[in-house]
């Protein structure tokens, strides 16, 4: 609401163009109807920056790419992807032993695939079957993990069930140490437990939204820095420059 109010308060004002850069999309997992009468969300939230008279989005990693379909204003999707490759170069030592992991079979496989072709390395998934919503009853792992480093890859964590399980799930097949990368780090609930009794070497997570907090009760959170990329999605718009650039690379 607040962000509504600032965009319509800056067109009242007679600006030319506002841009909004929202690094965390709200509400992007209701993309599609899960059952009937259910409300598609995502498509709410942006008639609403619409109306209120944004002309831009600038925003990262959405849940579903195709929410971008959802506006009739220029979206640009940023990707968090080119800082989580340098950061597996610069901090895993042994990343050419690694397999990128997808920890659902749903729409972040693409995002896995395009890691793991970047880095030259396999990938795995796992299928999980659910019984019902936020619950994972039983994960089916995709691919040969033994004796090597696991980097599951996800777009969001939330409670972290699914992650946590996966993480187990590696370890019994044989990897010898889990990693997870995360766009947004949501936390609610009994995340931040569950991260700490869980196996894992690190869990990394960009600063779309602030971790100062969680990183103090968590030591295994760590965090990329992100401002980079869109202080450079926003110099290259408000100068009519191409934005093509930051989709596989990191800004200098």
């Amino acid at each position: 609401m607040e962000l509504l109010i600032m965009i319509n308060a800056c067109k009242i004002a007679s600006s030319s163009r506002v841009t909004a850069v929202i690094p965390c999309f709200p509400y992007a997992r209701q993309d599609k109807k899960d059952k009937s009468r259910a409300p598609i969300s995502a498509k709410l939230v942006a008639n609403m920056l619409s109306v209120a008279g944004a002309d831009h989005i600038i925003t990262m990693d959405l849940h579903a790419s195709q929410i971008q379909g959802f506006f009739d204003i220029p979206v640009d999707n940023l990707y968090a992807e080119p800082a989580v490759l340098q950061w597996i170069r610069e901090n895993i030592a042994e990343w050419r032993n690694c397999i990128i992991v997808s920890p659902d079979a749903g729409g972040a496989k693409s995002r896995v695939t395009s890691i793991a072709d970047r880095l030259n390395v396999e990938f795995a998934l796992i299928h999980k079957e659910r019984k019902k919503a936020n619950e994972v009853d039983r994960m089916v792992l995709v691919g040969d993990v033994k004796d090597r480093v696991a980097i599951l890859v996800d777009d969001m964590a939330d409670t972290c069930g699914t992650i946590c399980h996966a993480a187990d799930r590696l370890l019994s097949a044989g990897a010898t140490k889990v990693y997870a990368i995360l766009t947004h780090g949501i936390f609610s609930g009994p995340a931040i437990s569950r991260i700490n009794n869980a196996a894992f070497e690190a869990v990394v997570v960009t600063n779309t939204i602030p971790q100062e907090d969680k990183m103090r009760h968590c030591p295994k959170i760590q965090v990329i820095d992100i401002s980079m990329i869109l202080a450079e999605a926003i110099r290259r718009t408000h100068n009519g420059e191409s934005v093509s650039y930051l989709f596989s690379h990191v800004p200098l």
